[in-house]
């Protein structure tokens, strides 16, 4: 189980061992198919929009400090948050 500032959870692990084992077999697409990945990807992680909140200095400073811990930018920390939030 991952705690929601660990950068990878189990599972993650795993799958990053599995590569780092060559576990893995190359898939070769279709340059219809790769395009189609290549633009969902590319909409995927989009940042097109600005939030500005104000929040109490002690928050704040808390939200520095894991981001630290994490070794994430807060800015970062705060994107990911939010997405988990939003996703479930």
């Amino acid at each position: 189980m991952k705690d929601e500032f660990t950068p990878f959870d189990d599972y993650e692990k795993e799958l990053i061992e599995s590569i780092a084992n060559d576990e893995f077999e190359i898939v070769h697409l279709s340059t219809e198919e790769l395009n189609k990945f290549k633009i969902a990807a590319s909409n995927t992680g989009k940042k097109d929009q600005r939030m500005n909140i104000r929040m109490s200095s002690v928050d704040m400073n808390k939200l520095k400090a894991k981001a630290l811990q994490v070794g994430i930018p807060y800015q970062t920390l705060v994107s990911s948050v939010l997405h988990k939030y939003v996703n479930n």
